[in-house]
């Protein structure tokens, strides 16, 4: 089963998560309302996956992400889910940055969606990247795309938003209405067209995100 830590201060989300998350087969072994009580309870529990709001007590500004940091730091490996009310790229791209295993950026509105949140924390603890899919339409609308991107067919850029948003290659093949073969093609060949490192799939996959993401290429 897998072992869950919550961190969320406003008490009636905190209870909603740690009644959703349970009824799915999680075990919740710590729901806490501050960043210290996170570090704490991660120190005192065997966990493999953390969700946590990103503003909460001390500051309400970024004192969940510092906590992760460290969290991750002292336990390598964890899977980690970071809730945010807004749209925040640089969050995202630092979160990508802190974790060696699966991540997730999601908008709170998301948990409303049972289904579907439940859905992207199982993605996450395979091992995934899930990026809530406001972030990445507002990536793809803001104009901004990074240069190398430019590079990239539009069928590559759909193919790498879906990635973002942590779909599979089936998931993408359906939702695109292509065959999963093409899908892989298109995958391929955007890995090569990015330039990225010949590496296990699922790193060269986190690269792709991050540079759609517009981190700095390097």
């Amino acid at each position: 089963m897998t072992r869950v830590v919550i961190a969320e201060d406003e008490t009636l989300l905190l209870e909603g998560l740690q009644l959703i998350v349970a009824r799915a087969g999680f075990e919740v072994v710590a729901a806490v309302a501050d960043a210290d009580a996170l570090i704490d309870a991660t120190r005192a529990n065997e966990v493999d996956l953390v969700i946590t709001d990103i503003r909460m007590p001390p500051t309400k500004t970024d004192d969940g992400l510092r906590a992760l940091r460290r969290v991750l730091a002292d336990r390598p490996g964890t899977a980690a889910v970071v809730l945010s009310q807004h749209v925040a790229r640089e969050y995202a791209l630092e979160l990508m940055g802190l974790a060696d295993a699966g991540v997730g950026y999601l908008l709170k509105h998301r948990i409303a969606d049972v289904d579907e949140f439940i859905a992207a924390l199982e993605r996450v603890v395979a091992g995934e990247t899930v990026m809530d899919h406001d972030l990445v339409q507002s990536v793809m609308s803001s104009g901004r795309a990074v240069r190398r991107l430019e590079v990239l067919t539009e069928r590559q850029h759909e193919v790498l938003a879906l990635m973002a948003e942590g779909r599979s290659n089936v998931a993408i093949a359906e939702l695109l209405h292509i065959t999963e073969k093409a899908v892989v093609r298109h995958v391929s060949n955007l890995y090569d067209a990015l330039d990225l490192a010949v590496a296990a799939d699922s790193h060269r996959r986190v690269q792709a995100v991050i540079e759609f993401l517009g981190a700095p290429a390097g």
